[in-house]
């Protein structure tokens, strides 16, 4: 059903139609990672259970708390690239708007062009010369509401794209900073056949590692660059404001028959800039030796 979809799309949004098709398998791929990652986090701590070691049981189980939580970040990774993904739609939905007033000029043009070869004394020439002038018309004002969507969203799509990939990388160094902090608490010291180890001494710094880490966590803000738009008088037809209020209407439909998740109209979307889920707010703490099941 997918692959017709994509055969029923207008040529000029093929390719950006593919691309989106493409990052909805991508966000799948993360989204199973995450699952993945929290299943092995939790497998782990079982493992460490039962060695029958404490000090490996109270490492191994923290260490999988940290773990879940960066599989977490995955998820929240996962979800902040849909809303990068659902911004290129409107891109692709007004490239598909745009394509019938492409094919109608160029219709005409073709017809005119074969009434001068064989008629080229017909009074309709005339008349379809005033319906290409129309036509014209038309699709200028459609090429110009297309340039405008394509700059802003495609800005504002790799703006949440980039902005997302900063946050997990960040969020992901600061708990496999905590997970080598944890590490530097196990002894390794080689012993002899009939030597006890002591035992584990480092409860409460690795208990407090967890809480460090969940604080970190908390505390994190993006510091990003800013990426400035000078799009912010654009009107709902997708032409600036003062164009809107000299009477500009919009030529462009951006309902589109058949599209894979199509959206009404771009310039009605509002941002995709709703509150992203905080998954750093879950306890850690809490988390240890209760097997991590998600």
């Amino acid at each position: 059903m997918a692959s017709l979809r994509g055969v029923q799309q207008p040529e000029l949004s093929k390719k950006l139609f593919k691309i989106i098709k493409s990052e909805n398998h991508a966000i799948g791929a993360y989204e199973s990672a995450s699952r993945e990652r929290i299943s092995i986090a939790s497998q782990i701590s079982d493992w460490g259970e039962a060695t029958g070691d404490d000090s490996v049981s109270d490492i191994s189980d923290k260490l999988g708390v940290l773990m879940s939580e960066i599989g977490e970040q995955e998820d929240l990774f996962a979800q902040n690239l849909e809303d990068y993904r659902s911004v290129l739609k409107q891109i692709r939905n007004t490239e598909s708007s745009v394509q019938p007033s492409r094919d109608n000029k160029a219709k005409i043009t073709d017809e005119i062009q074969k009434l001068k070869y064989k008629e080229p004394q017909s009074t309709k020439l005339t008349q379809m010369e005033q319906e290409l002038v129309r036509a014209e018309a038309q699709n200028l004002v459609a090429e110009a509401q297309l340039t405008n969507i394509t700059r802003q969203k495609l800005k504002e799509a790799y703006d949440l794209h980039s902005a997302a990939v900063i946050e997990r990388a960040e969020k992901q160094v600061l708990l496999a900073r905590h997970m080598r902090r944890l590490l530097q608490l196990l002894d390794d010291t080689p012993v002899v056949p009939g030597d006890v180890r002591p035992s584990f001494e480092h409860g409460s710094q690795a208990r407090q590692i967890l809480n460090d880490a969940e604080e970190d966590l908390r505390a994190w803000e993006p510091s990003l660059d800013a990426v400035p738009s000078a799009a912010t008088d654009m009107g709902t037809n997708l032409m600036p404001s003062s164009v809107t209020g000299a009477g500009g209407t919009s030529t462009v439909d951006t309902s589109v028959a058949g599209g894979e998740e199509q959206v009404t109209s771009p310039a009605q979307i509002e941002s995709p800039d709703k509150e992203r889920r905080d998954v750093s707010g879950s306890t850690m703490v809490q988390q240890e030796g209760a097997g991590y099941q998600q």
